[in-house]
């Protein structure tokens, strides 16, 4: 909750601006940016990562936000018990769900991109056809394993030479998500994370795996329908080290050394760059695209974004360096988060929220994105009401109002949006 003297002063005005600044604001490179038209409207540059593990998620419960990007566990109670399972299908049923309950509201589809889910019909088809064989990572010829190869509630048991783990994974009678009697059904291969090889040159049907991945895995009916306008790419190889959603000694269960695991990584990076290309030529776009604060141009955003100004002393001089005409607030699409943001806090009672959107409208560039990040399932998300506003369109960038007055100001053609560091005391005055 707002501490009192975070306080927010609404005022009217008459007074209209003309835009001034629209050649600061354009003219990035094509690979920071959506291809499509830009919006200034705040209730149109939103974004949550919302979840029901129970069943769908209530289109209900998300009505005020502009982009909904469900995450694979949404749904899971339905999916897991299906036999087999087919989480892609009722994604694709919860997609329809949202965008038929909410106008102008379109969602963005997971794709896991290191991990392979047999829970995906597409990617199950290929685990169950030898055929695909080359491109999954196998486990090592000889034990001993950590990883298990088999799901002894099948008689007889289900193995599996690929290798994969029980990380995240439905089981019977309880696992993440409970499958229904007598055990869990992923097809012919027992349920589990899954590993593809990004580096394999086997073509099967015609396709490489590069051809798979991207015509019928990426862009399958899912990715390419009208209703879909974005994608969240989980995980990544890395090219040393450990993975993400870590399991205990994979790199040992599979033999992997690490010239192998950096040449699949090196794959793995060449390939992923093809699809975030092609992301951009359909007019879509990704999570891991999005700028959040990272340092390095080509470091891929996470799910625990973070608000990129925060109560304190780094408050003026972050406002300092996001009000710059070449910071990539202005020059990529940024994601701001709520407060406190990095998978932390309750979107159902936002702590600072207005302090958030007056700095997202102080730093906001022609592409920009408000919400949230992954905060788990089930979760309430809060629409404050200066999300519905009309603030028009900046005619300038954010400025300081003198030297070190710690006082930033941007006018709007329909607003002025000031945020006094000193105090944590944001303004808004409309017009």
């Amino acid at each position: 909750q707002q501490q009192p003297h975070q306080s927010l002063v609404v005022l009217s005005s008459n007074k209209m601006l003309l835009f001034l600044a629209a050649t600061v604001l354009v003219g990035f490179a094509s690979a920071q940016v959506p291809n499509k038209k830009v919006s200034y409207q705040l209730n149109k540059s939103t974004i949550i990562m919302p979840c029901n593990n129970s069943g769908f998620t209530d289109p209900k419960s998300t009505v005020g936000w502009s982009i909904i990007d469900f995450d694979w566990s949404n749904a899971k109670a339905i999916w897991v018990k299906n036999r087999p399972m087919n989480d892609e299908e009722v994604l694709q049923q919860q997609v329809v769900m949202s965008t038929s309950a909410s106008l102008g509201q379109t969602v963005w589809v997971y794709r896991g991109s290191m991990w392979a889910y047999p829970w995906y019909t597409s990617v199950r088809k290929t685990l169950d056809d030898p055929a695909y064989s080359d491109w999954y990572i196998k486990f090592k010829p000889n034990p001993p394993y950590t990883a298990k190869k088999c799901d002894n509630n099948w008689n007889p048991p289900k193995c599996s030479d690929y290798y994969h783990n029980s990380e995240q994974t439905p089981g019977y009678p309880h696992g993440d998500g409970d499958c229904a009697a007598p055990n869990c059904d992923c097809g012919k291969m027992p349920c589990g994370f899954y590993i593809w090889n990004h580096s394999s040159t086997t073509v099967v049907n015609n396709q490489t795996f590069l051809d798979w991945f991207r015509d019928s895995y990426v862009f399958d009916y899912q990715g390419t329908s009208p209703l879909v306008s974005g994608m969240y790419f989980d995980d990544w190889w890395p090219e040393t080290g450990g993975f993400p959603d870590p399991f205990p000694n994979m790199a040992q269960d599979m033999g992997l050394t690490p010239a192998m695991q950096k040449q699949i990584s090196l794959s793995y990076q060449a390939n992923m760059a093809v699809i975030y290309d092609e992301i951009l030529k359909r007019g879509m776009f990704s999570w891991q695209q999005m700028w959040n604060g990272q340092s390095n141009p080509t470091d891929k955003n996470g799910c625990c974004t973070k608000p990129l100004v925060v109560k304190g002393p780094s408050c003026a001089s972050s406002l300092r360096s996001l009000c710059k005409a070449d910071s990539p607030a202005q020059t990529r699409l940024m994601k701001y988060a709520f407060s406190p943001g990095r998978c932390g806090g309750d979107p159902g009672n936002l702590t600072d929220p207005v302090q958030d959107i007056a700095n997202f409208l102080l730093v906001r560039g022609p592409h920009a994105l408000l919400g949230h990040g992954w905060l788990g399932c089930s979760r309430t998300y809060q629409v404050p009401e200066q999300i519905n506003w009309d603030y028009g369109e900046p005619t300038e960038l954010c400025k300081e109002t003198g030297t070190n007055t710690g006082i930033f100001t941007r006018d709007w053609t329909k607003a002025t949006i000031t945020m006094d560091c000193n105090t944590w005391t944001p303004t808004i005055k409309m017009k």
